[in-house]
């Protein structure tokens, strides 16, 4: 025990608290039996081998993304040969698993993903009685890491930190950079090959994901029948799924999909707020404990949610590579970093970046009309970086970096919400400077717009869920207004309308849009 009382009056000087230090250090260590051991550099095994021979009985467990493309992406990779399994959303068994294993002072990204994968490697050990060394040998993590200034770039280390705690020492995380491109695993004895035909099976689940999430959203709100839309929906994801593991055409799925979705009958001609909800990426994306299962909450309570696409982030990591190339031409002389123009051919790369850019926006756009998805587009994001830019550096990278802001800005410019929820996790450095700080800038010189900024920590439902409803109060009155003046404009009334305007009975139909409500959209395009 450290003594803080010395014979002479007065408090210790800081030379002489040292020097208690090191008595104390040294009775420790000699205590402990360390003494004699040399002080070594801390190494971090980092085991990831996983060969083309293990492939047969090795499970890949993943997850991580909406619900919908967890189990597209589950049946993409079977499809090419893989044993996949697909964690559960996290819930917050998965959060307390976290902060146990987990390092301190994490965000809540972190703790709920690092702790959903403990959770299930637990119930193999002592549910299911799998020995250690059996889940040890016969399953491996795939997740997807990046560099900056965020906590995704230690992703890995976390993982492997809590695995080591739990009773998982060697559990193998295998790791994927999201813009590493095609050469980041390939050979002859590679267990996880990162081929064009890996990418292409991921960005079909991707875009099929996107496309049913969307359409999905836009009907519940106005179903009949409660429920007829989740039915149809679980038919469209087993008719994609049998079509991703079989290797065929996703299109023609979607275009079945489309039939299933033509019978679920709807109302459109409601006053219902339309609220966008945008944020860091995990916390406006996953669909349960971790944010308060903010999407249907905001339905139960009368709203219509427009949610972002995956693949709008797949379009950032895309207009990054184009920038940073961009810029690196300006230099004077061709760096030799890493992702440097010395070893390669710019003007070739720029070219291959562009085609991605417009082949995704094409493989989306064709989906979306096979589904039935009408109106709905991927961002431009040098537009994006444009609004963004007098508020927050396009250079700046880490989260959604300037999206968010731009995102905003070019929603109520266009009127597509009247509510927007910035949703961010509790711990999340660059969305809380982002939603904290920038964003209150923007909502001053945007007021037309109702802005919610709103953090999750886990075990605050009540306080995240209260300011929410706060906010939807005075958006369902703008709805309502809304709907009011399109009746008003059009000279006609509820009653009349819904005798006139066929398209608000049809689950598909899009009316051209005016305003941000769709039933006011309707009334005005056919009433």
């Amino acid at each position: 025990m450290i003594t803080t009382t010395h014979p002479r009056a007065g408090a210790l000087t800081l030379a002489e608290i040292e020097e208690e230090m090191k008595v104390f250090e040294r009775k420790e260590r000699t205590r402990l039996g360390l003494e004699d051991q040399p002080a070594s550099q801390w190494h971090d095994p980092n085991p990831q081998t996983f060969t083309r021979s293990q492939r047969e009985h090795t499970t890949i467990l993943l997850g991580g993304l909406t619900i919908a493309q967890d189990v597209f992406v589950k049946a993409g990779l079977q499809g090419i040969g893989y044993r996949i399994e697909v964690l559960p959303c996290p819930d917050t068994k998965a959060l307390h698993l976290g902060k146990e294993f987990g390092n301190r002072g994490q965000c809540n990204p972190t703790y709920f993903t690092v702790g959903n994968l403990i959770k299930r490697l637990v119930a193999l050990r002592d549910e299911e009685k799998v020995p250690v060394p059996d889940i040890v040998r016969r399953y491996v993590f795939m997740t997807a890491g990046a560099c900056g200034p965020c906590r995704f770039g230690t992703y890995a280390t976390e993982y492997r930190k809590a695995l080591r705690d739990a009773g998982f020492e060697g559990f193998r995380v295998l790791l994927f950079q999201q813009q590493g491109g095609f050469k980041q695993a390939t050979g002859d004895d590679v267990g996880l090959e990162l081929t064009p035909k890996f990418f292409m099976q991921i960005v079909k689940a991707l875009v099929a994901g996107d496309v049913l999430n969307a359409i999905g959203y836009r009907i519940r709100p106005y179903e009949v029948t409660k429920g007829a839309t989740d039915a149809a929906l679980e038919r469209c994801k087993e008719i994609v799924c049998t079509a991703l593991q079989q290797r065929k055409s996703t299109l023609l799925a979607l275009r079945r999909c489309r039939k299933e979705l033509e019978r679920v009958e709807v109302n459109r001609l409601q006053a219902k707020p339309k609220v966008m909800i945008i944020g860091e990426f995990w916390a406006m994306t996953t669909e349960g404990d971790g944010n308060y299962h903010l999407q249907r909450f905001l339905e139960e309570e009368g709203a219509e949610v427009e949610v972002q696409a995956v693949s709008a982030w797949l379009l950032y990591m895309i207009w990054q590579g184009q920038r940073d190339t961009r810029r690196r031409l300006e230099l004077k002389e061709k760096d030799e970093a890493g992702k440097g123009l010395a070893r390669r051919n710019a003007p070739k790369l720029l070219r291959g970046l562009w085609l991605a850019d417009h082949a995704l926006r094409v493989i989306f756009q064709t989906a979306a009309r096979c589904v039935g998805l009408k109106g709905f587009h991927l961002p431009d994001m040098d537009e994006i970086g444009t609004l963004a830019q007098p508020y927050y550096d396009v250079e700046l990278r880490g989260g959604e970096g300037h999206m968010e802001v731009g995102k905003f800005i070019e929603a109520t410019k266009a009127r597509r919400a009247h509510m927007i929820v910035s949703v961010k996790p509790f711990g999340c450095m660059p969305s809380s400077g982002v939603s904290d700080g920038i964003q209150s800038l923007v909502a001053t010189r945007h007021p037309e717009i109702i802005f919610c900024p709103v953090e999750t920590t886990g075990d605050g439902a009540v306080n995240f869920q209260s300011r929410v409803l706060m906010c939807l109060f005075r958006a369902r009155r703008k709805a309502r207004e809304e709907f009011a003046a399109a009746l008003q404009q059009q000279g006609t009334t509820l009653e009349e309308a819904m005798k006139r305007c066929r398209g608000g009975k049809e689950s598909l139909h899009h009316a051209r849009h005016v305003m941000a409500g769709s039933g006011a959209n309707v009334v005005l395009a056919e009433c």
